[in-house]
């Protein structure tokens, strides 16, 4: 799980991100609002923590951009306001929870992972194969344990592969789904970035060529003795 935190007393903040760290909860500070929707740009993030005081933009500023951006991150409030006013206008804001000053970590810590539990239900499944893993809710692949930065068509592409688990899928396939059913059946666009996943993939190769027929994932890569079809 990946939580950004947006609070504004430096003792506070670094206690809570420390905190959320020893439970195994990654965590990313924001001072200020701005900040806070720089990292927002930048990177996926489970869940948000808002202090809704923060200096501008606000936390309810920031909620309403979360709310808004349609990314369904859940929102949970965090400040000193405790009336019951003030609770229904952080909800009316699209809160998802919201815990009150002082607390006890160990509620943070709970409602975090009951957040994540709700919010789990809906993402897409990460698929694993050969050593590949593809995260299609944070668009994030990794081989071996090592990011692998791809390209949104690159991501497509394999998306597809992987999900086929060592099938094989045609380039007119490929071309339907990783890019649309109008596109250009002559166009050389397929080899074109299956070349290039190919080497931001790294070795040994993983994706195989099935000579006439199309590409499929080697799910026998770098084992001895393996063989997987042409490459190229």
């Amino acid at each position: 799980m990946r939580v950004l935190i947006v609070e504004d007393e430096p003792l506070l903040g670094d206690a809570i991100r420390t905190g959320l760290r020893l439970e195994a909860i990654a965590a990313d500070l924001a001072a200020d609002g701005t900040t806070a929707l720089e990292l927002l740009r930048l990177n996926t993030y489970d869940i948000a923590v808002l202090d809704r005081d923060v200096p501008a933009p606000s936390g309810d500023e920031i909620a309403a951009h979360i709310v808004a951006s349609g990314s369904g991150t859940p929102i949970l409030m965090l400040t000193a306001a405790d009336r019951l006013d003030d609770k229904a206008s952080g909800f009316e804001l699209g809160a998802d929870d919201y815990l009150t000053k002082p607390f006890e970590l160990r509620e943070l810590v709970l409602r975090l992972r009951a957040l994540d539990r709700r919010r789990a239900h809906s993402r897409p499944p990460v698929r694993e194969i050969a050593g590949l893993r593809l995260d299609p809710f944070r668009r994030e692949v990794y081989r071996d344990g090592r990011y692998v930065p791809l390209t949104r068509k690159q991501f497509a592409v394999l998306e597809v592969l992987v999900a086929a688990e060592g099938g094989v899928i045609s380039a007119e396939e490929l071309l339907e789904r990783a890019w649309d059913e109008n596109a250009d059946p002559f166009t050389n666009a397929v080899r074109i970035t299956v070349s290039s996943l190919r080497k931001r993939l790294g070795e040994p190769q993983i994706i195989a060529t099935v000579a006439g027929v199309g590409y499929r994932l080697d799910d026998t890569a770098g084992e001895t003795g393996s063989g997987g079809g042409a490459r190229g």
